[in-house]
């Protein structure tokens, strides 16, 4: 069974808000089974079950059953490796989601977030895996509160708020603290965790937008989590392929030397993560399409090159069966220069 981890500076975060409400942090980390010491690497990684031993003590410890959304407020810009970074020179909100929704696992891999549409609204949904270990509550209204914090430092706008708010967690007695927080409706014992947006709000352009800092962003975190998940894959191909693509189209044979195993033990690796060679390429091909399509400054034919097409049109036929538009549609959509 895979050993779920969460990024070492999540328990940092959680230490200070311990500190700042006057508990023993030292002795709680020691309880949960982690300790000062294992926090001090930036890059390092907790065990999920260490951590959520973390999140029951610390609200027992406090007593304060909206303990989550003060640890929110204690988060850093680097708390979360480049994802700040990466989020921050995003072009909207949309694609600042997006691109948490695609780095999520650097900060956990025993949960995920999903970003997607649903008619006008736009969800971001916090999804416990189907096996392995359900999130606390207060690692939930973290998350959740953190989501909406985001949004409004990147719009530039502490008045923003969501629609509403669903959180499966029981209904709080600091019911006050959630309200302040979020601003908006707030439900309990809600069939799933998300925060919906409307879609005005989540295509208004950021001002911080820099599309070269967001492809460097993307691509440390992208180099981050195939480190952490060696035995997977996924992560090790989709990584290869962004390093090789600006060179040509890649084969599996190069893939597989790059990986240093031969082509039949990849694809048995890939079958037995439920996907293909063919289909990660795919998939590679168009999330760093829509990052370079981002940057003004990169014509159409220098994305099709650095995606490893033959050609323009090739780009063109593939990214119209992706999203239903050209390139160039796609550009004066998202309000970006064709």
């Amino acid at each position: 069974m895979q050993q779920h981890t969460v990024l070492a500076s999540w328990a940092r975060v959680i230490r200070r808000t311990l500190d700042a409400s006057g508990c023993d942090s030292t002795q709680l980390l020691l309880d949960a089974g982690l300790s000062n010491a294992m926090l001090d690497d930036p890059n390092g990684r907790c065990p999920a079950q260490a951590m959520a031993r973390l999140w029951r003590l610390s609200a027992q410890a406090t007593g304060d059953d909206a303990f989550g959304l003060k640890v929110a407020r204690h988060v850093m810009p680097t708390s979360f490796h480049a994802l700040w970074q990466a989020q921050s020179a995003s072009q909207t909100l949309k694609d600042a989601f997006e691109r948490v929704a695609r780095h999520f696992h650097v900060v956990t891999d025993a949960w995920s977030l999903a970003f997607t549409p649903q008619g006008d609204e736009h969800m971001v949904r916090l999804l416990a895996p189907a096996s392995g270990i359900a999130p606390e509550p207060e690692a939930i209204d973290a998350a959740a509160a953190l989501v909406v914090y985001t949004a409004r430092s990147l719009l530039g706008n502490r008045s923003i708020a969501p629609l509403r708010v669903e959180l499966q967690r029981a209904a709080p007695a600091a019911l006050d603290a959630f309200e302040r927080t979020f601003r908006c409706p707030v439900s309990f014992s809600a069939g799933q965790n998300l925060i919906a947006w409307p879609q005005t709000l989540i295509n208004a352009r950021l001002e911080g937008a820099n599309p070269e800092l967001a492809r460097h962003s993307e691509a440390l975190l992208t180099t981050y989590l195939a480190g952490i998940h060696k035995d997977n894959t996924v992560a090790q191909v989709r990584a290869c392929l962004a390093d090789l693509l600006p060179r040509g189209e890649p084969s599996q044979a190069q893939v597989a030397q790059q990986l240093n195993c031969s082509v039949r033990t990849l694809q048995r690796r890939l079958s037995d993560q439920q996907t293909s060679f063919t289909d990660l390429l795919d998939r590679t091909r168009h999330t760093l399409a829509l990052s370079h399509l981002a940057d003004p400054a990169c014509s159409i034919s220098e994305v099709a090159y650095l995606l490893g097409f033959a050609d323009t049109s090739n780009f063109t036929r593939a990214f119209r069966r992706w999203t239903g538009q050209s390139p160039t549609e796609h550009r004066r959509a998202s309000g970006s220069p064709g």
